[in-house]
Order: structure tokens, then sequence, then C-alpha cells
């Protein structure tokens, strides 16, 4: 409960903001779902700072109507802000996507994987988890190469969890599989989507331990309690009410993420780290520790297990 309430009251202002972001000048960026919510605050801050901003998602006319609000907000900026075309929920189109962005940059500095929906076990599977998984494999060598000529810790992969990580996730662990490998469905809508995103912590920790020695950080994070399109799939009257006065908006959770992808606290010491609001390291639920690690450094392998199952699920897509 301690944990719980240390991610949602009481909580400390944002240490990282567009107050004191430093200038993004020549680095490229990715937002998925930047168009909306948290990520259009996001993307605002990136390019208030001179950044180069590429906003994903699905929606053409969403894309421009971002696009145009935030350069008429910045007219003195010198970065460039582009709508890049993905459907997450699509596997089939994202090697597509991720082909166009490559076709243009040959450098990618953070990737905020922040687009994420709330209703529906296979669509939350594919957009929070299966989606960003295929679309970050594209997107590695990119990686790789712009942090060999980067500072250490730079350039990094950033996933977005949420309090449903320690509310809503089954236990132990945060998922359960069935015998063939796969994630358990349970059935519950609220339990389903705490098992989409601990996913994402899972893929976090597993892309740190497989990448961090090439030159990339991956956290995962809490963006917080947030006013956001995530609600735009709940029909609750009262959720919606209780929705108005006890969550926060959405620039909020943009610090949250400007933390995690551009802090100079998170250092390749923190790899794998769980970021909280509105930028503090934090921690999850402990029977979900030992999921993050492979049976061979003391853990239960389930991280592991996902990453496995993410692979083989979206290869014939590659």
């Amino acid at each position: 409960m301690g944990n719980i309430l240390s991610q949602s009251f009481f909580l400390p202002e944002p240490v990282l903001t567009e107050k004191n972001l430093k200038d993004q000048h020549g680095k490229v960026f990715i937002v998925t779902g930047g168009y909306v919510g948290v990520g259009f605050e996001l993307s605002k801050i990136l390019y208030q700072h001179n950044g180069t901003v590429y906003i994903a998602g699905r929606s053409q006319a969403k894309g421009d109507k971002a696009i145009s609000s935030i350069k008429s907000a910045f007219p003195s900026s010198k970065g460039r802000i582009e709508l890049l075309l993905l459907d997450l929920q699509d596997l089939t189109t994202i090697k597509h996507s991720a082909e166009e962005f490559l076709a243009k940059e040959s450098r990618l500095d953070v990737l905020t994987n922040n687009a994420g929906v709330m209703m529906g076990y296979e669509v939350q599977m594919a957009t929070n988890c299966l989606g960003h998984f295929l679309f970050t494999s594209f997107l590695l060598p990119t990686l790789k190469s712009t942090a060999e000529s980067s500072s250490p810790g730079s350039v990094r992969v950033t996933w977005a969890g949420s309090l449903g990580v320690d509310t809503y996730s089954p236990k132990p662990g945060g998922m359960l599989f069935d015998s063939d490998g796969s994630p358990k469905v349970l059935g519950k809508p609220s339990t389903d989507y705490g098992t989409s995103k601990v996913g994402n912590v899972f893929l976090a920790a597993e892309t740190a331990r497989r990448y961090g020695k090439d030159g990339i950080v991956s956290v995962a994070w809490n963006p917080g309690n947030l006013q956001s399109e995530l609600q735009r799939h709940v029909e609750n009257g009262v959720f919606r009410i209780l929705s108005r006065v006890f969550l926060h908006k959405p620039v909020f959770g943009a610090y949250t993420e400007l933390f995690a992808g551009w802090s100079p606290d998170v250092t390749p010491a923190q790899n794998g780290a769980y970021i909280i609001p509105w930028g503090r390291f934090g921690t999850f639920r402990n029977d979900i520790v030992p999921s993050t690690r492979p049976v061979a450094e003391g853990g239960n392998g389930k991280a592991e297990k996902f990453w496995e199952w993410c692979d083989k699920e979206t290869r014939q897509y590659r």
C-alpha cells in the first residue's frame, strides 16, 4: 500500500521540466502516441527546446492538428517536428513505418514508447507490448550506432508502465503463463490491463539486460494518475466524475517521461530502473521484482519468458 501511495498522493514537484531542460538541437526523438495527452505534452517540450521530434501514431488528422498547434506555440524553435504514421495494432504495417523513419534519419537518441490503450485484451497486448516490441526491434541498430558517438547513458528506450502494475496485475509475479508460454488471459479487463503494463516493465528490463552493453539505457515509468485519452474507453459515469477530481493534467505525466528519457540522473548504473511521478526512482510490488531477472541472476525468468513470446509472435512481420 505504501508503494501505491507514494506514486499517487503527496507527490513532490517535478525536477525536470520545460524550464530547465537543456537544448536538444541536433538530437532526434520518437514519441509514440505523440499527438494527444501525455505524448503531446512531451513532444511540445522537446520541440520547444529545438529537438527533432517524430510523433508516431495512426491518425493523419490528429497528427497534423498537433503539429500545427505545436509549431504555432513555439515559432522561434530551431527544431523540427514530423508525423510518422504508425499503427501499433496492425503488426503487418510496423516494418514500413520504421523504414519510413530510417530513410530520413541516421540517428535516434530517445525512443519513448508512450502509446497505450486500456480496454480489450488483444488490442492492449498488441498496442501496449507487441507493437512497441516490434517497432523497437527495427530501430535498435540505429540506437546502437547513435550510442557509439553520444555521451554515456544519453541514448534511451523508455516504456509505459502504470499504477496498474501494482494494483491490477496478477499474483504472483505480475504475469501468469499458459502451458504454451503465452501470457494467460484472465478475462477481467483490469487484470488483463495490468498484465499488459507489466509486459512493458518486462520489456524495459530485458532491453536493459540485452543491450546495455551497447550503450542503450532502457527504463519503464508510471506516468502518474492523469487525465488522458486512455479514459475514452471507459463508460462508467462515476469513474469519469472521480477522474476530473483526482487525476492530474497530462503535462505532469510528460515530466515523468522527460525524467526517464532525458534526466542526467538516469545513468547506465540505473539501467532497467522504474521511474515514478513526477520523476523519481521507484519500484513495484515485491513479487514482481524477481520476475524482472533471469533465473541465472536469482530471479524467476518471467521477463525473459515474455520477451521470447513477443519475439515468437512478431517474427513473421520482420
